[in-house]
């Protein structure tokens, strides 16, 4: 595997300073921040990152206000008690994206999100005490325990909401196969997670740096 050194190499060569790459790198949010976002926030960007799903983005975010004020500014301990009933009437919502799985996934993970909560103290602690150098851990949890949740939705929300992770895109895969990690651009099974994981691990213990600027920095390195 090649080291830290020849990606920094790479990134610097790339964007001509050290200044010009720093400031297209993220900066995860510190536990306490972490700790400190309520569970309704938790909630809505749990759901947020579900409905931008194979949609524009910007198309998604405009319409959230409506999604704010419907499904009671995803207070968790309202949004569980939403029926099946009450879901369907707001498919007749035209300030909404009217996709009957996404608005049903809402209420289940409102549900997740109060079961975690109980287990863990709060959705905060839960996401603010994980440790970074088993985050797949944490994408295999809330992907199982949660609805709508699978491919790269839950390391795209964990994102999100500052939580340091990497992300395992197309790029980033392929950065990993050029520096010998994997022997192919595809990390699905748990034993490629893994094996990811690990050469996260060894990449922020060279250099210091968060998961989420390592998986940028492997990004830049591809089809450029």
């Amino acid at each position: 595997m090649r080291n830290y050194q020849w990606l920094e190499e790479y990134c610097l060569n790339r964007f001509g300073s050290r200044q010009a790459l720093e400031s297209r790198l993220p900066i995860p949010r510190d536990p306490e921040q972490l700790r400190a976002m309520p569970d309704d926030r938790y909630l809505s960007h749990i759901a947020l990152r579900v409905f931008r799903a194979g949609l524009k983005h910007s198309v998604v975010d405009a319409r959230w206000p409506a999604f704010e004020e419907v499904f009671f500014g995803f207070d968790p301990e309202k949004v569980v008690l939403m029926s099946a009933e009450h879901i369907e009437r707001l498919m007749g919502d035209k300030r909404l994206i009217r996709h009957l799985a996404k608005m049903r996934s809402v209420p289940r993970n409102a549900q997740m999100v109060l079961d975690l909560s109980r287990e863990y103290g709060s959705m905060g602690a839960l996401i603010a005490d994980w440790p970074t150098e088993d985050i797949v851990g944490l994408w295999r949890l809330l992907a199982r325990r949660g609805n709508q949740l699978g491919g790269l939705s839950v390391p795209r929300f964990l994102r999100m909401i500052g939580k340091d992770t990497f992300v395992t895109t197309a790029d980033v895969l392929a950065a990993l196969v050029a520096m010998g990690v994997l022997d192919r651009a595809v990390a699905t099974s748990q034993r490629d997670l893994a094996t990811v994981q690990q050469a996260f691990n060894q990449l922020v213990e060279q250099s210091g740096r968060p998961l989420c600027q390592l998986s940028v920095m492997l990004a830049f390195t591809v089809n450029h």
